[in-house]
């Protein structure tokens, strides 16, 4: 009897253990379940806004912040002329071509070229800057101008022609609203709502509809690490030191676009 009363005992223990650990189990269960159909991150946002994604209902970018008169990147844009070993300077004719697009840059750098829904948004955030004073470019064709001009190259220098372009700089963020909801919403953004690291480069205009910005002659002595990489590059894209940046071997005069005989 005092056996049987045991294992009564026992057991009575036993299944108030079982029903304890019952309700933690279907939890554990449920974890699962409630994340499978997650809300899309950030990158995936991004993605199917630069694709132009079937999932979305729009793609907007959304201004927070921007600046005018930036200039874009240092570009070379005619060809080196070599007056290396001369003892006197030597007037050289330059030809060149300076053109401009817009440009979308994600968060991480990545450049895109909008996608036809976020390209509208794009356009008409453009519109929102663009005044009587500042003509933004805000389509995705390329605006351009060439230009043939006689300067002086110096004694032992190589010359060539530097262009960096005026630009507004709008910066925001990515809205996307999909055509089906995840994790019970439609709306995501990328990087986050309020955030500033999407920019779109507008480039501005001159009243004739060309590209402005600056434009300058540069002189690099021959013999120099500078004149050497320039000329080991030619004909390649190579990150140039901006106006008047150079060095002490690099002399650098601004050209007006005024007395530049555009076509």
């Amino acid at each position: 009897m005092t056996r049987t009363g045991r294992g009564g005992s026992h057991r009575s223990k036993k299944k108030r253990v079982v029903l304890a650990l019952a309700p933690l189990a279907a939890l554990g269960l449920a974890v699962p379940l409630m994340y499978s159909a997650g809300a899309a991150t950030a990158d995936e946002v991004a993605a199917d806004c630069r694709t132009d994604s079937d999932k979305l209902e729009n793609c907007e970018f959304v201004d927070v912040q921007n600046k005018v008169n930036s200039l874009g990147p240092n570009e070379r844009v005619t060809s080196v002329t070599d007056n290396c070993g001369i003892t006197s300077t030597a007037t050289k004719t330059f030809s060149g071509t300076a053109a401009v697009t817009r440009v979308v840059q994600l968060g991480d750098g990545t450049v895109v070229d909008g996608g036809v829904k976020l390209g509208n948004s794009i356009f008409e955030i453009g519109g929102k800057f663009s005044s009587t004073e500042i003509n933004l470019k805000r389509d995705d064709t390329t605006s351009s101008f060439s230009f043939t001009r006689s300067d002086t190259v110096k004694a032992d220098h190589i010359a060539f022609f530097m262009w960096s372009h005026k630009r507004t700089d709008v910066s925001g963020f990515l809205r996307a609203t999909y055509k089906e909801a995840q994790d019970g919403q439609t709306v995501f953004f990328s990087p986050n709502e309020g955030a500033a690291t999407v920019h779109v480069f507008y480039p501005q205009l001159l009243a004739s509809g060309a590209p402005d910005g600056r434009l300058w002659l540069r002189n690099v002595q021959c013999g120099t690490p500078q004149a050497d990489g320039i000329i080991n590059s030619e004909g390649s894209v190579r990150a140039e030191p901006g106006f008047g940046e150079g060095g002490a071997n690099v002399t650098d005069v601004e050209i007006p676009l005024s007395e530049i005989s555009q076509s």
